[in-house]
């Protein structure tokens, strides 16, 4: 069986890097990741690059380990594969081979691409995942979102192959977003003003002590809060589980 080294080496570095964006939705079998890009290319210049994967998918998560073998129909039913090259020997003649990745449902030029299929390590798993990219202006240039959608069972840990493939979807459209030139968002909201200087210390003799208000509330701000503290996700899944059906045992 081929060796997919790329491919481990592609999630390994996917999961090490600072998310684009977030796992925005994470239930017990299901996850949503989103991420979202702005770029100088109107909306048919992003919709005519975004139909053809093999300018900017990371060759990194490809079966072939070249992504110029990727190849998308934006129809109804189209399909969004891989073609698998033949490898001839000395001694035999080698046979081509494919990869279904997704199948298009829902094609609407320039404004959006909806698309079927579990992506790497969840294609081994009985899940239903959906992805779908929008197409909308932003300022001169057009905002690309991803939002991949998945459910069902799957033998892995869910925060840690939500985050891993969160990684893989940010990574996928940086490609994208950099082909065509990507810019700051026109609408993201600014950073927020720093803080003022620190209050002055106190004159030297006078002690600070509690306002009228921090004494009338007495032990008030030593009761535990009710909000709990906000999970993290963690990843808890490797590499090698993640593509253990696919790698050859040396």
């Amino acid at each position: 069986m081929r060796k997919f080294s790329m491919v481990l080496a592609g999630l390994a570095a996917a999961v090490a890097l600072p998310a684009q964006a977030k796992v925005v939705e994470l239930e017990e079998s299901a996850f949503v990741t989103r991420d979202t890009k702005v770029v100088s290319a109107d909306l048919r210049e992003a919709w005519l690059a975004l139909t053809q994967p093999g300018s900017w998918w990371n060759s990194a998560h490809t079966f072939s380990g070249d992504s110029e073998n990727m190849m998308l129909t934006p129809q109804a039913g189209g399909c969004f594969c891989e073609r698998i090259p033949e490898n001839d020997t000395a001694k035999t003649v080698g046979l081509a081979g494919s990869v279904k990745h997704m199948s298009v449902i829902l094609a609407m030029p320039d404004q959006a691409l909806r698309m079927e299929g579990a992506l790497g390590p969840l294609q081994s798993e009985p899940v239903t995942a959906i992805l779908t990219v929008t197409l909308a202006k932003a300022g001169d240039g057009t905002r690309i979102t991803f939002e991949y959608a998945v459910g069902g069972y799957m033998r892995f840990e869910v925060p840690g192959i939500a985050q891993a493939v969160d990684g893989v979807m940010s990574q996928q459209l940086g490609g994208l977003a950099e082909l065509l030139g990507e810019i700051e968002d026109p609408d993201a909201k600014p950073e927020p003003e720093s803080a003022g200087p620190e209050e002055e210390a106190a004159p030297e003799g006078e002690v600070e002590g509690p306002t009228d208000t921090e004494e009338a509330s007495g032990d008030e701000a030593d009761e535990p809060s009710d909000e709990e503290p906000e999970a993290k996700i963690e990843p808890k899944i490797t590499v090698d589980e993640a593509f253990g059906d696919l790698v050859e045992d040396q």
